[in-house]
């Protein structure tokens, strides 16, 4: 089941692009944009991920970091960050352990092709300072997701402001 506004954000452990071992806990104080994506190098999630690289300047000062997650192993997320240049790590959840905590694991008959093909629902998670869902974006626009994603960190009543 997908996390709403509102829920604790799922608890995870996984391994980043350099090796390291990322945990939710390493944000609180601080929010992050955590995204789901299908699978690396192809057009739609280069394109996302292109787009968050180009707007992190700005997401970092509105207070956040960005993580993107799929189920490639780590030689596939690096390779697929240095060709884009990516900004930002991205976890190897190569047991889809923090896709089923997030439900971007898929549900229904697409989840279970999803499961079997080893690929994501495409959402986004922003998660507040306090390690709260603060906003899900369940079909995000790739060629344009790092300007959605700004919109939703503005504070409430600011403009550009999504509400």
């Amino acid at each position: 089941m997908k996390p709403k506004p509102g829920d604790l954000a799922p608890d995870f452990s996984c391994h980043a692009t350099d090796g390291s071992t990322i945990r939710l806990a390493d944000f609180r104080g601080r929010k992050l944009v955590l995204y789901f994506y299908p699978m690396d190098d192809t057009p739609g999630c280069s394109a996302q991920a292109c787009s968050l690289r180009d707007a992190n300047r700005d997401i970092a000062a509105s207070g956040a970091a960005i993580l993107g997650v799929s189920a490639q192993g780590e030689d596939s997320h690096r390779r697929f960050a240095a060709k884009h240049r990516l900004n930002f790590p991205l976890l190897a959840d190569t047991d889809r352990t923090v896709a089923r905590a997030y439900g971007a694991a898929g549900s229904g008959l697409l989840g279970v092709a999803r499961t079997l093909a080893g690929l994501n629902e495409r959402v986004t998670f922003i998660i507040d300072e306090n390690g709260k869902i603060a906003d899900v974006i369940d079909d995000p626009d790739c060629r344009n997701h790092g300007d959605e994603v700004l919109k939703r960190l503005q504070p409430a009543g600011s403009p550009g402001h999504a509400a």
